[in-house]
């Protein structure tokens, strides 16, 4: 016969293991590496936070320190670097910061990187080539990130590079809001959206959906051997008489992004306007963009643009709103997809 006086285990009555609870409040905490300091401070402001205070040096040697001035223990941290000029220094920052916030306890970190860094190498295109893409996820993991946000990736199947979540975010929204609030009545009447390349088809068709209006394709060839050599061949799509939206996910060189607009114009188009996520501006990118096929280019700021960099024809926007959200909504876990009507 049962003790009267049994003690009943009411956590292993609703399937919990026996232990104690106690009540936390979660602490989101934002830090930066010395990338593209303004748009983290531009983010954190979005978020009604400041950032956290770090400490960075670069030795005379070259080799770089990272001292969190603040205690990190069970924060979630959203660690922002961005890659400019100095890529690999940027990556090697961003590595050393996260070794030094899981050696001080921070719960979960997440590395947002507006640009991910050697995105362009990720399929092997030819023997004995490297898969550079995936050793960076590789890096970043083994530093101890648990998630990974970045911008318009340059190939998609990079998320699964990631054993973990990827938010996978688009700057077209940011993007589109403008054109939508600058072109003028006869630019909507004539717009064709127009995909540099076969490889951003699929980007360059959603536009053309949400825009409502035709889509027109530049089949290029490239060099393999030859970096940043690019052959237009032929448009396919009508574009004469038309006001084109030239659209792509990053600007390097510019060379394509050039050759495709003189292409345009040879073919009749009345205006080419440039729109792109990424403005990485390698030289002579400025001078080249600057040419006269061009009307206007219009970026996002996800990339550091030094003013030497910048030219009258340029418009640059605004990433923070966007990467600011998407961080607020993984804080609360709530849902980036929802921010892309389900496509994230």
């Amino acid at each position: 016969m049962a003790s009267k006086n049994k003690t009943v285990d009411l956590d292993l009555d609703r399937g919990i293991a026996p232990g104690m609870e106690q009540k936390t409040r979660k602490r989101m905490v934002v830090v930066t590496g010395r990338s593209h300091p303004e748009l983290a401070a531009d983010i954190a402001e979005h978020l009604g936070i400041g950032l956290a205070p770090t400490e960075h040096r670069t030795f005379a040697s070259g080799e770089m320190y990272t001292r969190f001035a603040v205690s990190m223990r069970g924060t979630d941290v959203f660690l922002v670097q961005s890659f400019g000029e100095k890529i690999n220094e940027d990556l090697m920052e961003m590595l050393i910061m996260l070794d030094a916030l899981k050696r001080a306890s921070a719960k979960r970190v997440t590395v947002v990187v507006p640009y991910y860094p050697y995105s362009r190498q990720d399929k092997k295109g030819r023997g004995r080539e490297p898969i550079s893409a995936r050793l960076i996820t590789d890096l970043i993991s083994t530093a101890g990130a648990d998630r990974i946000m970045s911008v318009d990736l340059h190939a998609s199947q990079i998320q699964g590079f990631f054993n973990g979540p990827v938010d996978h975010l688009f700057a077209k929204p940011v993007l589109e809001r403008h054109f939508v609030d600058t072109f003028t009545e006869d630019e909507r009447e004539t717009l064709t959206v127009v995909s540099p390349d076969m490889g951003r088809v699929r980007v360059a068709d959603t536009w053309s959906d949400s825009l409502d209006v035709p889509l027109a394709i530049i089949h290029k060839r490239r060099d393999p051997t030859v970096a940043n050599q690019v052959s237009v061949h032929e448009i396919v799509g009508s574009v004469a008489g038309r006001t084109c939206l030239l659209v792509d996910d990053m600007i390097d060189t510019a060379g394509t992004i050039v050759k495709a607009a003189q292409a345009l114009k040879d073919n009749g188009a009345k205006k080419v306007i440039v729109g792109a996520t990424h403005a990485i501006f390698s030289d002579p990118a400025s001078e080249r963009l600057q040419d006269a096929a061009i009307d206007r280019v219009v970026v996002t700021d996800t990339v550091p643009i030094p003013e030497r960099r910048r030219f009258e024809k340029l418009t640059v926007l605004s990433a923070a709103p966007l990467l600011a959200r998407a961080i607020q909504e993984v804080f609360d876990d709530g849902s980036v997809t929802s921010m892309f009507d389900g496509a994230a």
